[in-house]
């Protein structure tokens, strides 16, 4: 039995198109710093801050000050608002709106957790607007907890709000090693990764999970084999 349900957003419910890696890429170039797409995207899905300066200390150890990242993670968060206001690429995966209609049916709360901050997250879940639609009961973002993710601070915090207190009841979502690495240090009934994001399915292999899957709606399937509610 599962009763509650924790997705990541960009990546797994939000459509990937390298938008967060471009940004975050073109947020360094501001300060005179370069990183790539795919160094952007091994550390995509853990808190913006933590990842900017991971990337410092991988590529620019005797540039990193804490003025350079607070710099890096102004412009990001203000750039991601922007474009999630915005851009007209911004949409949901392929069947998320139907997919959380059909678990909040069967009685399971929905939450979204993600690496942003919640300036950041306010401004997509607008856009997505799947709280004005009541298809999910509540979100989480790595700035409302002590540690973000592949810590299980977030998935504590949706437990708490949601009112599900035993954890193997609880499933998580998402696409990159951090998502899942969250699910298991939390002790999650269901690590499901989804090969939709920043991550592929040979990366995903590398970290524990219960199931991999390549679309949104398959968590349907797998919900109903492991509980026989949906």
């Amino acid at each position: 039995m599962i009763d509650l349900i924790v997705f990541d957003l960009a990546g797994t419910t939000v459509k990937e198109n390298f938008d967060v890696q471009r940004t975050l890429k073109n947020s360094f170039a501001k300060v005179g710093l370069e990183i790539s797409i795919e160094q952007a995207s091994q550390v995509m899905g853990i808190p913006k801050p933590i990842a900017i300066r991971q990337l410092l200390e991988s590529l620019y150890y005797d540039s990193i000050s804490d003025d350079i990242i607070r710099a890096i993670h102004a412009d990001f968060v203000a750039d991601m608002i922007s474009f999630y206001e915005q851009d007209q690429t911004v949409e949901e995966n392929e069947g998320v709106s139907e997919t959380f209609r059909q678990l909040k049916a069967a009685g399971i709360k929905v939450f979204v957790d993600t690496g942003f901050d919640r300036p950041i997250v306010d401004a997509l879940l607008q856009r997505m607007a799947w709280e004005k639609n009541k298809l999910i009961d509540g979100s989480v973002t790595s700035d409302e907890v002590a540690h973000g993710r592949p810590h299980p601070d977030l998935i504590f915090r949706a437990m708490e709000l949601a009112g599900v207190s035993d954890v193997k009841r609880v499933a998580k979502v998402g696409d990159t090693a951090s998502d899942l690495g969250e699910g298991n240090a939390a002790g999650c009934g269901l690590v499901i990764g989804i090969t939709t994001g920043a991550f592929t399915r040979e990366q995903l292999l590398l970290t524990p999970h219960t199931h991999l899957i390549s679309q949104i709606p398959e968590v349907l399937g797998i919900i109903n084999s492991h509980a026989g509610v949906v």
